[in-house]
């Protein structure tokens, strides 16, 4: 079964929406951040029940308060405040409307630290090889999960022992560093996916469902779920949420973080 996030939206193209694709397009967005984008616009299109654009400011506050009352997340908020900011001063040109909205503060909490310990039993539970190196990946190299996803079996210098990183936060390559460790783990991912037939010549270090594409970031943030539930101390998790993915991510570098500083 597919995950719904990952299917192409295949609903007919207002001129509306193509005009903010092309925008976003022109932008440099991600198609993540344009997928978001959209679907943030639709959300407050469906609360004015008629078309975003013909928004008014009350409508900017009613919308915030119904978000608000309706328990909606800060953090989503915030995002929403993102999209409808590039959408009615880029798209439309209404800056005066994108002033109108609020972003939310929220207390910003430190992740919970993982012990050498608690990772290992983490891997451990992994569900098999492929995600026990693709969460060994993050937590040993600090990578983003999305960044974990995008690798290719290329990007796994054993000589220099880094791992290049194309295109991440910011759309910027860099280096991170290999450990021994690591590059165990990579190696026996990489027997048995050469065993299996899925993994191809310079192609994806942890393909999807089809060797021919990546694993999703959902896929991985399902698997740390898994993990972590079989584990005695699933509470350091957050509830699962199939729309966050990143979750995971803070926990994985403060762990590396504190491992390297006590040189682990």
């Amino acid at each position: 079964m597919t995950d719904q996030a990952d299917q192409p939206d295949t609903r007919p193209i207002s001129p509306l929406r193509q005009r903010m694709l092309e925008d976003m397009a022109m932008h440099g967005l991600r198609d993540a951040t344009q997928r978001d984008y959209l679907r943030f616009v639709r959300s407050f299109a469906a609360f004015l029940r008629r078309p975003p654009d013909t928004a008014t400011p009350e409508d900017i506050r009613r919308f915030q308060v119904f978000q608000a009352e309706s328990g909606v997340q800060p953090p989503t908020i915030n995002c929403s405040v993102s999209a409808l900011r590039f959408f009615f001063t880029v798209t439309l040109d209404r800056p005066d409307l994108s002033r109108r909205l609020v972003l939310v503060r929220h207390p910003r909490r430190l992740p919970t630290v993982l012990s050498a310990k608690e990772v290992g039993q983490l891997l451990e539970a992994a569900p098999g090889p492929k995600y026990r190196a693709a969460l060994g990946t993050a937590y040993g190299a600090g990578l983003r999960v999305s960044e974990v996803a995008a690798l290719k079996v290329d990007d796994v210098d054993s000589t220099r022992m880094l791992i290049r990183v194309e295109q991440g936060k910011g759309r910027k390559d860099r280096n991170a560093m290999l450990s021994p460790q690591l590059l165990e783990l990579l190696r026996l991912w990489w027997r048995e996916g050469r065993r299996r037939g899925v993994m191809l010549p310079h192609g994806w270090l942890f393909p999807g469902r089809s060797a021919l594409e990546p694993v999703s970031t959902r896929q991985i943030n399902r698997a740390v779920h898994e993990a972590a539930e079989t584990s005695t101390w699933s509470s350091h998790f957050p509830p699962r949420s199939p729309t966050s993915p990143s979750t995971t991510r803070p926990q994985s570098t403060t762990c590396y973080s504190e491992r390297r500083r006590r040189q682990c």
